[in-house]
């Protein structure tokens, strides 16, 4: 069988959208069917006398492949609900400052600008270039921009229109040692990026595990490290508030119990871990390698068939890539809308799944993903069309 096949992907369509919602194997979506039927055929005895449990070992788990301190991680749905709670957890007054990019995901800069409106106090956005030289570029726009009183910097990891692989280290060195706490949302990274969170150095991590790690829809972390877990608090309170601890830290008796909720793609993590690396030579090391070569081939072929100059050096890229093209390209307004109109075209008329987004005033943003499904013709695909769409625009 061909690696491909393990996915249950549209065969008609050419899918260069992996970084939106991820895809999962057939066989990680059979082990959380396992799990569902298992809940439904005694639901009490699953959430009262097994749930914990099996949250204890898919915690412990992730945590391992992490590098992370199983005390410090807890689970939420998505990266965007880590940042609402991390910064609604914070005692905020006028005059305080929160630091985000220009690169930043925009339900978390609104995340970020709800909480700052609240308390009266302000978001500076630090203006990232894009096309960028190099991670001095990037880290010197950062802190540049940091101002006194900032409470938090929230820096994407793997930024998601622009595609950039942030220096996250660096920075939270950089920032944490002025004092300023680090929330690095890494909603892209695990299994883009080799991960060592204990070592990073951050205050907060976010990832998701349903993009790059290939897990049910459902499944994200927060990382929290010991000295910031007093204070911080889910976005739902529910009965972890007034438990006893017993042999649990009040930190994961207020996440770990969000109320009746569906846990399987949580508890289909060890599986993911395992069923995961069987699909590539080399495990998670060589399908991050394997993606990230693969959308370096696909960048070169773009970029040389549409004549476009790439806008960030190798040492920048994960397992996607971004193109900048002129706005209005093609004929179609760059609107800012749930699916733009050159997207919608590329999938209506060429059957292409790929992102398109608005990049300020300077142009507009077509993104492509990479992983072990895909293969090189995907991407010439997308470059032909684009190439055709172009030439009857000029004519």
């Amino acid at each position: 069988m061909a690696v491909k096949d393990n996915w249950r992907l549209d065969k008609e369509i050419c899918f260069l959208n992996h970084g939106s919602f991820g895809a999962c194997p057939a066989a990680v979506l059979q082990v959380q069917q396992a799990l569902r039927e298992r809940l439904e055929r005694e639901p009490v005895t699953f959430f009262m006398r097994d749930y914990y449990g099996l949250l204890d070992e898919a915690r412990q788990a992730l945590a391992a492949w992490l590098g992370a301190d199983a005390g410090g991680l807890v689970f939420v749905p998505n990266a965007t609900n880590a940042v609402n709670a991390v910064v609604n957890s914070l005692a905020l007054e006028p005059g305080d400052a929160l630091l985000v990019t220009n690169h930043g995901y925009a339900a978390c800069t609104n995340a970020v600008t709800f909480a700052a409106q609240r308390a009266g106090a302000r978001v500076v956005v630090a203006d990232v270039p894009f096309p960028v030289r190099g991670e001095d570029d990037i880290v010197a726009a950062i802190l540049a921009a940091a101002p006194p009183r900032t409470r938090l910097a929230l820096i994407d990891h793997v930024t998601s229109p622009t595609a950039l692989v942030f220096p996250a280290a660096r920075l939270a060195r950089e920032l944490e040692g002025r004092g300023i706490p680090v929330m690095i949302d890494g909603a892209h990274a695990p299994g883009m990026l080799p991960l060592a969170l204990d070592a990073l150095g951050a205050s907060y991590y976010t990832g998701n595990c349903h993009k790059w790690m290939c897990n049910p829809k459902g499944a994200a972390f927060l990382y929290a490290r010991a000295d910031v877990r007093d204070g911080l608090y889910p976005t739902v309170i529910s009965h972890g508030l007034t438990w006893p601890t017993g042999d649990r830290s009040r930190f994961h008796h207020l996440f770990d119990w969000p109320g009746t909720y569906d846990p399987t793609a949580v508890l289909t993590l060890p599986a993911t871990l395992r069923i995961m690396p069987a699909f590539c030579e080399g495990g998670w090391d060589g399908i991050r390698r394997a993606n990230r070569e693969k959308a370096l081939r696909a960048r070169e072929c773009i970029a040389r068939g549409l004549d476009v100059a790439p806008c960030a050096p190798d040492s920048l890229l994960g397992a996607m890539a971004s193109f900048l093209l002129p706005r209005g390209f093609g004929g179609f307004p760059a609107a800012d809308t749930w699916i733009p109109p050159l997207q919608e075209h590329l999938f209506s008329a060429y059957g292409i799944e790929v992102p398109v987004m608005p990049w300020n005033e300077r142009g507009v943003i077509v993104r492509i993903s990479a992983h072990l499904y895909n293969e090189d013709e995907d991407y010439a695909r997308l470059r032909d069309a684009l190439a055709a769409i172009g030439r009857r625009a000029a004519s």
